[in-house]
């Protein structure tokens, strides 16, 4: 991962827009599927961002449901657990009529209703029964390929491929085999490590995708409190850190993320009760939001908390949770933010969440643009008044 020289880089965060029926998709030929990984390697160029990946067109667009065929040990079921987790929030309580609706008409996650299912008829509750062990070589190594087909000429020192952290995967997958909470987390940590280790060893950077755990605050963190919480939250990074020990910490991203459905989000566990515990991970870049509009103030914790040395940020600078395009002057201003408390070569800019299966595909690509812009205005302010 490089750090900043003479401009703001520019990243997102994962998922981006994919042709028309192949979200959800799995068994697509690997010409067709690497033709629209190039395809989509070729916007985010176009759109000038500079650390790029495939989409997540790879996975099927799904950021945790890919997981499921690549583990060994569990049991589906239908006991609709994670669906009752889902609903326990406590803004999913306090706003129900609205989170209804948008559920029923189909625009919690994207805001014209386009975007397919992005559970399709996988089963979503499993239940650990036996030894957990990773049997997704296969299912990585095509994603590594395709990867590796499509990049033309980028440096894949400069492209990403996603994974979920183990405490992301806690969310609907009960334990009835291990003795102890530890033990059934530590056996989750290492056989997500061979899936982080493939991605390293093929020269990609790792991302880290921990869309759970800030989430989980006003579901079960409110109930057991914010000292108990924050054990929670500590065990699951000492987890991850497990899982990445073999891993050069530069090689490594990881990425927080508060929820990412359109909705309100009153009771968002706050980023000061939970950063010092966010850069104890073991990766160079920690991806965040920063753009949203119940995060967006966020930037003043960095007034008291210090990056540690040779880390970097990547806030949020344009949100997934609108349908309004940032203008380049607020991207600049926002990055600006950042920068002044952190340094300018200790700041990249970057997307709150993935944009594919959250916006419409032209807003998707409008924010990637603007977001580009929005860093080249930053670069000049800031090496300029060097």
């Amino acid at each position: 991962m490089r750090h900043n020289t003479d401009r703001i880089l520019s990243t997102h965060v994962g998922a981006l827009p994919a042709p028309q029926g192949m979200w959800g998709k799995t068994d697509i030929p690997d010409a067709e599927l690497t033709a629209a990984v190039a395809d989509v390697m070729k916007q985010q160029k176009a759109a000038g961002v500079d650390i790029i990946n495939e989409g997540e067109l790879t996975k099927g667009g799904n950021w945790v449901s890919f997981i499921n065929s690549r583990l060994q040990g569990f049991t589906a079921n239908t006991s609709g657990n994670l669906a009752k987790l889902m609903s326990s929030s406590a803004d999913w309580q306090a706003f129900e009529k609205y989170y209804q609706a948008a559920t029923a008409s189909g625009t919690l996650f994207e805001a014209t209703a386009s975007a397919p299912p992005q559970t399709g008829n996988t089963p979503r509750d499993f239940v650990c029964t036996g030894p957990i062990v990773y049997i997704g070589q296969a299912a990585i190594a095509r994603e590594i390929a395709i990867t590796q087909a499509a990049l033309d000429e980028h440096d894949p020192a400069d492209v990403f491929i996603t994974s979920t952290a183990p405490a992301s995967l806690e969310p609907g997958r009960s334990n009835e085999y291990y003795n102890t909470e530890e033990d059934y987390l530590f056996a989750l940590a290492d056989a997500m490590r061979v899936e982080y280790e493939a991605i390293a060893s093929a020269g990609f950077m790792v991302q880290v995708d921990d869309a759970w755990l800030a989430a989980l605050w006003d579901r079960i963190g409110i109930p057991m409190g914010m000292a108990a919480y924050r054990r929670y939250c500590a065990l699951r990074m000492e987890v991850l850190n497990h899982a990445l020990r073999n891993i050069p910490e530069e090689r490594v991203r990881y990425h927080l993320c508060w929820g990412s459905w359109h909705g309100p989000h009153a009771h968002d566990l706050p980023l000061a009760d939970i950063v010092d515990i966010l850069l104890t991970v073991k990766a160079r870049t920690y991806l965040i939001e920063g753009a949203n509009v119940r995060h967006e103030h966020e930037y003043r914790v960095w007034d008291s908390v210090k990056l540690p040395e040779g880390k970097m940020l990547a806030p949020g600078v344009v949100s997934h949770a609108t349908t309004l395009v940032e203008h380049p002057a607020l991207v600049c201003e926002r990055i600006m933010r950042y920068a002044k408390r952190l340094g300018r070569e200790n700041v990249m800019a970057s997307t709150d969440c993935g944009l594919g299966l959250r916006c419409h595909e032209q807003i998707a690509w409008a924010k990637l643009r603007s977001l580009s812009e929005g860093a080249k205005l930053a670069s000049e302010k800031l090496w300029k008044s060097a």
